[in-house]
């Protein structure tokens, strides 16, 4: 079924405008259009209109670890196994359906409408129903979906990684088979699949990510990783490979303009040039980063050697927070600390939450121009946070959360309004939390 909206008097970059939507595009966006008989007319006037912002790194698993007291102050090595690794075991369909709708209704209360999960919790052992229970909540909530379909398929270096965390090779390719019957490739997808092994350097092997990366072209698929969080991502790749973390990636053939990765903190300058010459993108994960004691990945760089440039919330249990709007502000403020006012400037910054998420997980979305998506969010911003700002439309960059999108569209349809998802029984997700973070609690213990 077709439908017509149209968004009057929305504040945007380009001023005061109306925005009309068919279906699931929008067709025209001018300072007055008529309305028609059959149009739902919206009246925005003193709401920001900003595209639906683009999550391109997540965990949605974690979303019931936040600020778990054994880890708050370990850094990566030590947290992996004290929280995400330790929590895994215990994890049921159950427990990962309720910490998705957690992760996903706090992605949409910041205005994302597109979230791309990394999502790794696969063993010989593990069930099809976990990566179900992600598709299932994503279609509850109604926000657009991307699985980054994680793996490891050796033991490999990452502490707390057990041996009987892996699957074979085989395996992998049966169950990759399986996961691609929920990949539509339109550039208006809900539903997308990415060949996304845990680790580059620890989770897999050259023979392994080579068999990885010919299937994800074979089949048309994006591919993703972490990648240089940490030194030791670097310190490994040398010891094990002979050489540089991004030679290692250029020799199994994981560069590319299908390609992303997470944080790339510790990426020298020889290294963000090769990701740029390639057309690699970077997820970026400040938040975590700063959490995690990561450290800080040199985005002016990245910016100026035109490395395709996104924005991730990565895990609630090293962030704290699924919020969009949230990350956008550290990494507005983070790089000024260090470079100066001028290093990172706001239009860049909305720019990469939203068109540049969107272009590295090619889709047509991130933009307020005719034959875009329809996604879409209408920020508040008449609180007394942000009564004074001069130029409203940075607003959700400049003074951060907290923020409220008034009404959230995904798609042509509104899936989240005054801070409520439509259809999220929130009393009943506040019990199923509480079920399963107390489970988590007694089995971590």
């Amino acid at each position: 079924m077709t439908s017509s909206v149209l968004i009057r008097g929305a504040q945007t970059d380009e001023g005061i405008v109306d925005v009309k939507i068919y279906d699931n595009h929008i067709i025209d966006i001018q300072p007055r259009i008529a309305a028609q008989d059959k149009d739902e007319v919206v009246d925005a006037r003193g709401l920001i209109l900003w595209p639906g912002l683009v999550n391109t790194h997540h965990h949605l698993a974690q979303s019931l670890l936040k600020g778990v007291p054994a880890a708050i102050d370990s850094d990566l090595d030590e947290w992996l196994p004290r929280v995400p690794f330790a929590a895994w075991p215990n994890m049921t369909p159950e427990t990962l359906f309720t910490a998705a709708c957690v992760g996903f209704s706090e992605l949409l209360r910041s205005g994302c409408t597109t979230c791309a999960d990394h999502h790794y919790l696969y063993d010989e052992q593990t069930s099809d129903e976990m990566e179900d229970a992600l598709f299932e909540a994503a279609e509850k909530t109604g926000i657009r979906f991307i699985l980054c379909r994680g793996s490891a398929t050796s033991s490999g270096t990452h502490r707390g990684l057990n041996a009987d965390r892996i699957e074979t090779i085989e395996l992998w390719e049966k169950r990759m088979t399986r996961s691609l019957l929920r990949h539509d490739p339109a550039e208006d997808s809900m539903s997308r699949v990415v060949v996304a092994p845990t680790s580059l350097v620890h989770s897999s092997g050259p023979e392994h990510l080579r068999l990885m990366a010919e299937f994800a072209r074979f089949h048309k698929l994006r591919m993703h990783s972490h990648l240089l969080e940490i030194l030791r991502d670097e310190t490994t790749a040398k010891e094990r490979f002979g050489c540089s973390a991004d030679e290692y990636a250029e020799s199994v053939n994981w560069l590319g303009e299908d390609v992303w990765y997470a944080h790339l903190v510790h990426a020298s300058n020889s290294a963000i040039a090769r990701f740029a010459r390639s057309g690699t993108g970077i997820s970026h994960c400040p938040v975590s980063n700063c959490r995690l004691g990561s450290g800080i990945a040199n985005l002016p760089e990245m910016s100026k050697k035109g490395m395709p440039i996104s924005i991730g919330v990565d895990g609630s249990a090293s962030a704290e927070s699924g919020s969009m709007v949230n990350e956008m502000m550290q990494a507005w403020l983070l790089h000024r600390a260090i470079g100066g006012p001028d290093v990172t400037r706001v239009e860049e910054v909305i720019d990469w939450g939203t068109r540049g998420g969107a272009d590295i997980l090619g889709l047509n979305a991130g933009r307020l121009t005719p034959g875009s998506v329809a996604d879409l969010v209408l920020f508040d911003v008449d609180a007394p946070r942000f009564l004074g700002v001069w130029n409203a439309n940075q607003a959700p960059v400049i003074c951060g959360e907290p923020i409220k999108a008034k009404k959230v569209m995904v798609n042509g349809r509104w899936v989240a309004q005054d801070g409520v998802v439509n259809g999220l029984d929130y009393d009943a997700l506040r019990t199923s939390v509480e079920i399963e973070k107390r489970r988590l609690q007694m089995a971590m213990a």
